[in-house]
């Protein structure tokens, strides 16, 4: 074809084109598909893709439209996308360019609650580990609700009858609607700021699931992780169980078992200080009878001061008889002793064999004894006893035989 002939298109042209077509022919739609290869811009855009088994689109959410979103996108999440269908000329790529967003199968609003479960999951908020014992009986109870609602009435009324004694502080929030949930953390950091309270009841009468999200809200459920002061949710349910309920210490599923609970306590704690009443009763008796059982015993045994001192007398008398005896056997048995050892003395005395007709001579010289002939020789002066008087005699001859 001669070249004048010829319709000759600039790359922008036939892009532009092919964008009108599009736009003009399909407009918007419904899409459903997976995510894949999922971003979001520091702009607040998505980027993503959208495929299913045979083919793969682009797609695009700009921030003006997923600011409410509720649930996280995230790659392999399937959905059903509401958009119109544009051509991004830069790369002569269409693309689908999204207004609304919806999980396939789970509502958005579920998909949100798991999504956030998860979350809080991983970060440790429901660990049991944590989780504390409620006070052996709570006499400070502070209480999140609504001030007009069914729940507070049904906790007064029970503890009204079976736990009279307790105080109660009402921290009064909405527990429904939007913001709802702002108040109901905000009124669980007020009670922990406030410090009079022993324990924190987060409490709501039943509802539809919508009427109970307040307490799936992300805020709540770290306040109820943050308080210093244990929490017992008792949240009106039946099925469901709340992120409220899986943060607190204890859950239960309505108001009036909130209300129970502390009744339940209250009683147990009675029933505890009778049976200790009860031991200590029998103890002090026990030590009553023991003592006045020795103090009998003592009022026996204690006399008068003139009784001790008659009965020390006689004990003094009898002792004094006692040594006067002993002394009188003493003597007796020293005076035989001497009697003896005077007889023997008698025998033993080398007098007395003198007054048989013995003598005893001795050398003047030296007084030795002579028991031989050989100690004398004729001149020695010699002394000799006799059993009365002596006499001295000279030696005149030593004879041996």
């Amino acid at each position: 074809m001669p070249k004048e002939n010829k319709r000759i298109y600039t790359v922008s042209e036939i892009t532009q084109g092919i964008k009108s077509l599009l736009e003009e022919k399909i407009g918007e739609i419904w899409l459903e598909g997976e995510i894949s290869n999922f971003k979001a811009a520091t702009s607040g855009h998505f980027y993503f893709s959208l495929k299913d088994n045979n083919a793969l689109i682009a797609g695009a959410m700009f921030a003006y439209a997923n600011k409410g979103l509720k649930f996280k996108i995230e790659d392999g999440l399937k959905v059903l996308c509401f958009g119109k269908i544009a051509v991004f000329a830069p790369r002569g790529q269409y693309q689908i360019i999204v207004e609304k967003i919806e999980p396939v199968g789970a509502g958005a609003q579920q998909l949100a609650l798991e999504q956030l479960k998860k979350k809080l999951q991983a970060e440790g908020l429901f660990d049991l580990a944590r989780k504390r014992a409620l006070p052996a009986m709570p006499f400070h109870i502070g209480i999140v609700t609504s001030a007009a609602g069914a729940a507070v009435r049904d906790i007064l009324q029970i503890l009204q009858k079976g736990a009279g004694g307790v105080d109660l502080i009402i921290r009064s929030a909405r527990v429904q609607g939007e913001g709802a949930y702002l108040e109901i953390a905000q009124a669980i950091e007020d009670l922990n700021a406030f410090g009079k309270v022993d324990l924190i009841i987060v409490s709501r009468g039943g509802g539809s699931s919508e009427d109970l999200w307040s307490f799936n809200e992300e805020i709540v459920a770290r306040a109820i992780y943050n308080s210093k002061i244990p929490v017992v949710s008792a949240v009106g349910h039946q099925i469901n169980t709340t992120l409220a309920d899986l943060a607190a210490d204890v859950y239960v599923e309505t108001p009036s078992a909130a209300a129970k609970l502390i009744v339940d306590s209250k009683n147990i704690l009675l029933a505890q200080l009778a049976d200790r009443q009860h031991d200590l009763f029998f103890f002090i008796k026990n030590i009553l009878a023991d003592f006045e059982n020795e103090l009998t015993a003592f009022a026996h045994a204690l006399k008068s001061p003139r009784d001790r001192l008659l009965e020390k007398q006689q004990q003094l008398d009898e002792l004094f008889v006692n040594l006067q005896h002993q002394i009188r056997h003493t003597l007796q048995l020293s005076l035989e002793r001497s009697s003896s050892l005077i007889s023997r003395l008698s025998v033993l005395n080398p007098l007395a064999i003198l007054g048989r007709g013995y003598s005893l001579s001795t050398l003047i010289k030296g007084e030795t004894i002579l028991k031989d002939f050989k100690q004398l020789k004729k001149g020695d002066l010699v002394k000799t006893i006799l059993g009365r008087g002596a006499f001295i005699s000279s030696v005149q001859e030593v004879i041996n035989d």
